[in-house]
């Protein structure tokens, strides 16, 4: 096994340059927001969805379309609203009186990088019309499945659910997000900087650096790391203990967790926690990469009981505490 990881050091440090290249380009407009960059950039090495929330005008938006404009690839942006139609998304199919046939008129989820904007603006139904796309990376468009473009990542904006005209996202829908990110405030230093950078006309202009290839070539040296037996059990470990509490020491818990996460957590844990360290430069995983990416792999997937909310304690306070408790290897 050393020896493969060996051989696997030096394909990562030429990975690195390409990722700092990304890095550069991305920061001629985003200031700060390195946990936000970092998170964007790990989802689509490791090939999943990624879920941001915050309140209007941290940049969400505009991250996102840096790391677009970084690549050569299709980019899509759907603005969510009240009135948005699945047909709007996805596409529909339109009547040809010439031909006397139907064609059919594909919609901008047919991208490799689709913004959905403020998702959780739209009613359930335009909401659900992602879940096929998300989970089989197809849609259906009358009687006819349709491929969508590899790579496909879905990154979509959502405000918190407090605010007025959102509708809360099916948990159905919110599982199939590998990572949901909470964004807050810049601050002092860097805020000054956004003011001096972007209070002009003159914007600054992101060259593409990356290819669609470039990333798929990232994703396979990443799947390549070392992942331990142990680190293995320490991460099914975290998952059940959503589940099962009381099992791992965490009683003080069994009331306030209804339903812990899916097995797609761990899924997502193995995958994240390998392009963590392969973003780190390793080739191999560590416990404190699992602990570092598990807040966001988990804090959407953990419901939480009325007596947790009473208590106003928060999905994160939990995994904050399996994290504590559930030994580390």
């Amino acid at each position: 096994m050393s020896g493969t990881l060996e051989d696997l050091a030096p394909e990562i440090e030429a990975q690195a340059q390409q990722l700092s290249k990304l890095r550069q380009e991305i920061a001629k407009v985003i200031v700060g927001q390195a946990y936000m960059v970092d998170r964007l950039l790990m989802a689509l090495i490791a090939d999943g969805h990624i879920l941001i929330e915050g309140i209007p005008g941290l940049a969400k938006t505009t991250a996102v379309k840096a790391v677009a404009d970084a690549l050569h690839t299709g980019f899509a942006r759907v603005q969510f609203t009240p009135d948005l139609l699945p047909a709007d998304l996805i596409g529909t199919e339109i009547y040809r009186p010439q031909h006397l046939d139907f064609m059919v008129k594909t919609g901008p989820i047919f991208s490799n990088l689709v913004l959905a904007d403020e998702i959780n603006r739209s009613p359930a139904k335009v909401q659900s019309a992602l879940l096929e796309a998300m989970q089989e990376r197809q849609v259906t468009i009358g009687d006819q499945t349709h491929t969508l473009p590899d790579p496909f990542l879905v990154l979509a904006t959502q405000n918190p659910i407090e605010q007025e005209g959102t509708y809360p996202l099916p948990e159905a829908q919110v599982d199939r997000f590998m990572l949901k990110l909470k964004v807050g405030y810049p601050d002092k230093e860097e805020e000054k900087e956004i003011l001096r950078r972007m209070a002009n006309r003159h914007k600054p202009q992101i060259e593409p650096v990356l290819t669609a290839e470039d990333i798929k070539t990232m994703r396979e040296v990443a799947d390549r790391v070392y992942l331990d037996p142990k680190v293995e059990d320490y991460i099914v470990d975290v998952v059940f203990a959503t589940r099962e509490p009381a099992v791992y020491k965490l009683e003080k818990l069994e009331n306030l967790i209804d339903y812990g996460a899916s097995p797609r957590a761990s899924i997502y844990l193995a995958q994240t926690a390998k392009v963590q360290a392969f973003m780190s430069g390793r080739a191999y995983v560590t416990p404190q990469d699992v602990k570092t990416v598990g807040p966001d792999v988990l804090r959407h997937r953990i419901l939480l009981s009325y007596e947790a909310e009473a208590q106003d304690l928060t999905s994160d306070d939990v995994v904050q505490e399996v994290f504590n408790t559930v030994d580390v290897p």
